[in-house]
């Protein structure tokens, strides 16, 4: 890759700026002409003071977390079931709750349900719980902020640039959206920032104990990931095989390399630990994602529809993040094979793209096929890797000169047609026919102002347009655009993400409203009620109820042929044939059980015993 071409800088050969090169004089009149020390004297005031710094991120950190309470104001119960369900299930039960139906049939990993468990130690009632946790899930999520500074800081950027730039990308819409549901997804995107940020800090040269510090963070986060959910074991895996790399080949101190191996291996424990402790309160088995893992990766017949959802995932990654992450992917696989960049960047550069599609790869063999659009470009699995990517892209931006640049974007722009047009040509006719969900396509969507139907190559021609007129932008303004060019993104982002909202995340959450307090209300469902849910009862009431039954339990049983708990107090059962009574579809009923009240336009009856 060509060195960056500037009119009035030359670069060092890692692709740092070298001091510019003052002009031979000075006009008549300048500040040469005053007496020395003048100048600082004159401007002192104006450079920031120690405080500055501190205070202006904390103020960023703030106005973003309040964005997204904004957002999130009206959010009050899960709305995505059966996930949001289960995470409430098992930060209910970390909470020192009783244990009650766990809504995904399987243990989960806990870490994230560990971090929202204290909302359900504070709140009485399934509503402040809930807002609790997206107050949780803001100050998370907006951690984004501060990690995207420091990562550009790292990588060469001004304060100034880091600033705006690290807004941008704690604004995107992938950040922000996931973190409007109770899901891992609020949590890993900043933690996956953080725990690069670690190896780096541990591959670059400095003090012996500093470099420790960074290692057992980054084998702490890898393990933390772990224990928060399935896409964490390849973090893990991915950081360990960096500790022994790095360890045979003296790439760093030896003492640095077991603090970072010890803080994985306890981390992995405490993971094993949690587990075990969870799986020990539910009569459940363990999760075989690692299973359905092995038979998509081994079934011949499932090969071309695996490579097909990878080549979607990582379709829709570059295209969420207007193509600026694409540019990181297209600079970290050159950075891989060139010995141009520094070792600590080569490294984190091809950690992150081994992520990238080692993700995709493993969560287009692990979904089911059920017949849904989105499966074939899921964005979710890959999105803890937005801010990741972006802030790289952002460096090649504001680093690269402007041939190198064009090149990297151009590269780019081919890469997303080509992937583009692989899951066209492979999934053919059921990017039309299949079920279209607008929750799993919110950025494809946005971008492609059609929010009924997937529109591959509109998206792709408004990400490619946007990533055209930055680059273009960048490369007839030099770096002082880059100013422009972080605000104008940030306004984008802010619009974005928004409309995401106002699009997807709220008539969602009204769609599911009766299913979850609604159906509270309407069954007369008291605080303590113990409630047994019929298998037949539609799957996502029984799902949202889980926790919404918030002091009692819910149990899960067919009453006709399954044994109803003797502390069950109110039972829901679906209705029988048009016509008939609600009591027959349990005619063998005990005597001390009677059908309270009924809904036929939902589908259900609440029993309750004498």
């Amino acid at each position: 890759m060509q060195q960056r071409s500037a009119p009035s800088t030359s670069e060092k050969p890692g692709g740092a700026p070298a001091a510019t090169t003052p002009p031979p004089t000075t006009p008549a009149g300048s500040t040469a002409d005053r007496p020395a020390g003048w100048a600082a004297r004159r401007f002192g005031e104006l450079r920031p003071r120690p405080w500055f710094w501190p205070a202006a991120l904390s103020a960023g950190y703030a106005a973003e977390l309040l964005f997204r309470l904004v957002l999130a104001r009206h959010l009050s119960y899960p709305s995505v079931h059966p996930d949001e369900d289960s995470y409430l299930v098992l930060a209910r039960v970390l909470a020192g709750r009783p244990p009650t139906e766990i809504p995904v049939g399987v243990v989960i990993p806990g870490g994230y349900p560990l971090l929202i468990s204290p909302a359900l130690r504070l709140a009485d009632d399934p509503v402040t719980a809930y807002h609790l946790i997206m107050g949780i899930n803001a100050l998370v999520s907006a951690l984004v902020f501060p990690l995207a500074y420091v990562a550009l800081r790292r990588l060469g950027l001004r304060r100034q640039l880091a600033y705006v730039f690290g807004a941008v990308t704690a604004l995107l819409p992938p950040v922000v959206f996931y973190s409007q549901f109770v899901m891992t997804d609020a949590l890993l995107p900043a933690l996956i920032l953080a725990w690069l940020l670690c190896l780096h800090g541990w591959l670059d040269d400095g003090p012996v104990r500093r470099r420790a510090w960074h290692a057992a963070g980054a084998g702490a986060a890898a393990a933390y990931a772990m224990a928060t959910h399935d896409r964490g074991g390849v973090v893990a895996a991915l950081t360990a095989v960096v500790f022994a790399g790095v360890l045979l080949l003296r790439w760093a101190p030896w003492r640095t390399t077991v603090a970072g191996l010890g803080a994985l291996g306890l981390g992995v424990l405490g993971s094993e630990l949690l587990a075990a402790w969870l799986h020990a309160r539910f009569a459940v088995r363990n999760s075989d994602v690692g299973g359905f893992l092995w038979q998509g990766l081994t079934d011949p017949e499932a090969a071309r529809r695996t490579l097909t959802r990878t080549a979607g995932q990582i379709w829709y990654f570059v295209v969420c993040t207007w193509g600026i992450g694409g540019l990181a992917v297209t600079v970290c696989l050159f950075a891989v094979f060139s010995r141009r960049f520094p070792r600590p960047q080569r490294i984190t550069g091809g950690v992150l793209v081994a992520l990238l599609a080692g993700t995709a790869l493993a969560a287009a063999a692990a979904l089911p096929d059920d017949g849904r659009i989105d499966d074939w470009v899921y964005a979710r699995y890959t999105s803890y890797l937005v801010p990741a990517a972006f802030v790289t892209g952002v460096a090649v931006l504001a680093r690269y000169g402007r041939r190198t640049l064009g090149r990297t974007a151009a590269a780019t722009a081919g890469l997303t047609l080509v992937l583009a047009e692989l899951v066209v040509r492979s999934a053919g006719a059921k990017l039309r026919t299949q079920s279209f969900v607008l929750w799993g396509l919110p950025d494809v969507s946005f971008l492609s102002t059609d929010w009924s139907r997937l529109t591959m190559f509109r998206a792709t021609a408004a990400a490619l347009v946007i990533l055209g007129a930055v680059v273009l932008l960048r490369a007839a303004g030099g770096r002082p655009v880059l100013w422009a060019i972080g605000l104008s993104l940030a306004l984008f982002a802010a619009f974005a993400t928004s409309t995401i909202t106002a699009q997807v995340t709220e008539p969602h959450a009204k769609w599911r409203k009766a299913q979850a307090t609604g159906f509270t209300r309407a069954a007369g469902l008291k605080p303590d009620d113990n409630v047994v849910f019929a298998w037949d009862v539609e799957w996502s009431l029984r799902a949202a109820q889980a926790f919404e039954v918030y002091r009692g339990r819910v149990w899960y049983r067919d009453p006709r042929w399954q044994p109803v708990p003797a502390e069950a107090t109110a039972l829901v059962t679906p209705l029988p044939a048009p016509g008939q009574r609600p009591e027959e579809y349990w005619p063998g009923h005990p005597a001390g059980w009677y059908v309270e009240r009924a809904d036929t336009q939902q589908n259900w009856a609440l029993w309750r015993r004498r």
